[in-house]
C-alpha cells in the first residue's frame, strides 16, 4: 500500500471523528433540542450506518472473496463487540448502565460508551483505505462523518442538562469522535502488514458496526415515542448513503 493512501485514510478517519463535535455545536446556543428531532436524526444516523455496511463493506468482500468470508467476519466483528460491551462497564445517557459495576465517574463510563461505539467505524474507515479505492474509502468516511454529527449532538445535550457547561459539553462530544482517528491507523495499518486480511477486516468492522446501530442507534431513538418518525429517518439516511455510494464509488 502506499504512503498517499495511508495519508488519505488518517486524514479521513480524523475528518469523521471530528464531525463528532461540528454535530455538537448547537449545544452553544440552545439548551434543548426536540425530542422528535433527536430520533429523526438518530434514525438517520442508524440509516447512514446500515447503507455503509452492506455497500461499502460486505458487498465488497462478497465480490473479492466470496459469501463464507463475509459471513465469518460479520459474525466475529459482533461477537467481539458484544464481548466488549459485555464486560466493559459504561453508561449511555438513555439505556443507562451497561456491564459490570464500576466506581468510575458518570463522565468516564459515558466516555467508555462512545469509545465502544466508535472504535469500530474508525475501523471501517480504515480498513476502507485499505482496498487502494479512494473513492470508496471516501465514501464510508463521509457516511461516517454524517452520521457522527446526530450523534455528538446527542451526547453533548445530556452533559449540558447533567450541569456541565456549554463548552466543556462540546468538548466532550469532539473527544468521544477521536477514537475514531485511532480505529482508522490500525485499520490501514493492519491492512499494510496483513493484506490478505483485507476482506475479513472489512466485515469484521461490518459486524461491529450491526451490533452497534441494532443494540444502542435504533432501541435509543425508539424510546421517547417516535418511533415511527426513527424509521423514516433511517429510510432517509439509507437512500441517501446507497446514493452516495452507488454515484461515487
Amino acid at each position: 500500500m502506499n504512503v498517499e493512501i495511508i495519508w488519505l485514510g488518517s486524514v479521513a478517519s480524523l475528518l469523521a471523528g471530528l464531525a463528532t463535535g461540528a454535530g455538537a455545536l448547537p449545544v452553544l446556543f440552545t439548551k434543548k433540542v426536540s425530542d422528535k428531532l433527536l430520533d429523526v436524526m438518530l434514525g438517520f444516523s442508524a440509516g447512514v450506518m446500515l447503507a455503509a455496511t452492506f455497500f461499502s463493506l460486505i458487498i465488497p468482500t462478497i465480490e473479492l472473496s466470496g459469501v463464507w468470508i463475509a459471513v465469518i467476519g460479520i459474525v466475529s466483528g459482533a461477537v467481539a463487540l458484544h464481548m466488549v460491551d459485555r464486560f466493559t462497564p459504561h453508561l449511555h445517557s438513555t439505556l443507562g448502565l451497561e456491564g459490570p459495576p464500576s466506581r468510575l465517574s458518570q463522565v468516564w463510563l459515558f466516555a467508555l460508551a462512545i469509545t465502544i461505539h466508535n472504535f469500530p467505524e474508525g475501523l471501517a474507515v480504515g480498513v476502507s483505505f485499505g482496498i487502494e479505492d479512494v473513492a470508496a474509502g471516501t465514501v464510508v468516511a463521509t457516511a461516517i462523518g454524517l452520521q457522527n454529527m446526530p450523534e455528538g449532538l446527542a451526547v453533548a445535550l445530556p452533559l449540558f442538562r447533567d450541569g456541565y457547561s456549554r463548552k466543556r459539553s462540546l468538548w466532550y462530544a469532539t473527544l468521544t469522535g477521536l477514537v475514531e482517528p485511532a480505529g482508522g491507523l490500525l485499520g490501514i495499518g493492519l491492512i499494510s502488514v496483513f493484506h490478505p486480511t483485507l476482506p475479513w477486516a472489512l466485515t469484521f468492522a461490518a459486524g461491529a458496526m450491526l451490533f452497534v446501530v441494532s443494540d444502542e442507534i435504533i432501541p435509543e431513538s425508539h424510546r421517547k415515542g417516535f418511533e415511527r418518525e426513527a424509521t423514516f429517518g433511517l429510510i432517509t439516511g439509507f437512500v441517501i448513503m446507497m446514493l452516495l455510494d452507488c454515484l461515487f464509488s
